[in-house]
């Protein structure tokens, strides 16, 4: 990471001491020409000119010293400051709920092997990855919907939930989203370890329009449910799996079940979440990649001063090497 990147100032107040460094260089500038009117005052002009020419090249850098002295005090005074910088730091105390369809649909092979098999292995994948101590829960839903695992950090019960998932009849998006909303109220009423509530998070898989009921805007209705999200400050993550090219056999008749990207995308949008789609198992678990960066990360406000007072303390060192070199006395 830079040393010097910044995001903000802790104390910008500081800032007011460059007005400080600014009158000592005007105070500087002032004294310089006092010096100069004072010499050509009373030197012989000959004799200066001769001096002048002898010493032209070593007096072009006179000023070297106040130029570092000058620069030193402004990044000593940035370093006083406060800067910050953006540090990722793993989060611990979350609560994410993974809601994933297994209504007919999933059983399409446009995804290989299947879309049910693929999500099933993407979603232990995403149990694996995502931080430890963030507490994971799974909701599946068809004709209803089905708290499976409640919050929790046992990985491994999650996973073996997720290999019981099996396709079957109809699409209650709805059922799904406010079942996971009651988990997350549920395990942040008891939850503690910091102020309040923790953070909520949904991940909404699926490949379908919402069918039960047909109305999204029905009560218990997709649309209503990411509403109520965005109230409960939860946001929905959706992922649109599949493409448009898939087909299940039902009762002997091939029935083509094409991804729904519209209404996933405005689920996210009304809960204030943000919308993927994956059409093989690499996006999907590259979807949940993003989403693990997403979820189980924080972005706190770290101390950024050390390389400012690393490069003050340079600045003040090379002033007074270059004083004593070049004017054989300290900067002034």
């Amino acid at each position: 990471m830079n040393p010097l990147s910044l995001s903000g100032f802790a104390a910008p107040w500081f800032f007011l001491y460059l007005q400080i460094v600014a009158v000592a260089l005007v105070v500087y500038i002032l004294i310089q020409r006092a010096r100069k009117r004072r010499v050509l005052r009373f030197a012989n002009m000959q004799l200066l000119e001769q001096v002048v020419a002898a010493g032209r090249k070593p007096r072009r850098w006179r000023h070297l010293p106040a130029a570092l002295l000058v620069a030193a005090l402004g990044l000593l005074t940035t370093a006083m400051a406060g800067p910050t910088h953006d540090v990722r730091i793993p989060r611990n105390r979350a609560v994410v709920m993974l809601v994933i369809d297994v209504s007919e649909s999933m059983r399409a092979t446009d995804v290989t092997p299947s879309r049910i098999e693929a999500a099933r292995e993407a979603g232990k994948r995403f149990a694996d990855m995502l931080t430890p101590g963030i507490n994971l829960g799974l909701v599946k839903f068809s004709s209803g919907a089905t708290l499976l695992v409640a919050p929790t950090t046992d990985r491994d019960q999650l996973k073996q939930a997720i290999d019981t998932l099996v396709p079957e009849p109809r699409t209650a998006t709805g059922e799904g989203i406010l079942t996971a909303l009651q988990a997350i109220a549920t395990t942040g009423a008891v939850m503690g370890g910091g102020d309040g509530p923790p953070p909520g998070r949904i991940v909404l898989e699926s490949d379908g329009k919402e069918t039960v009921p047909p109305d999204l805007e029905a009560p218990r209705g997709a649309f209503t449910a990411a509403r109520a999200a965005k109230e409960q400050g939860v946001q929905i993550s959706t992922i649109s799996f599949g493409t448009r090219d898939g087909i299940v056999e039902i009762d002997g008749q091939s029935i083509p079940v094409p991804t729904d990207d519209a209404s996933l995308a405005k689920i996210a949008e009304l809960s204030g979440g943000e919308a993927f789609r994956a059409g093989s198992l690499e996006e999907l678990n590259r979807v949940y990649s993003t989403l693990d960066q997403q979820i189980g990360y924080q972005v706190i406000q770290g101390d950024a001063s050390a390389g400012w007072i690393a490069l003050g303390a340079l600045g003040l060192a090379l002033s007074v090497g270059a004083g004593l070199l070049l004017n054989r006395r300290l900067p002034a």
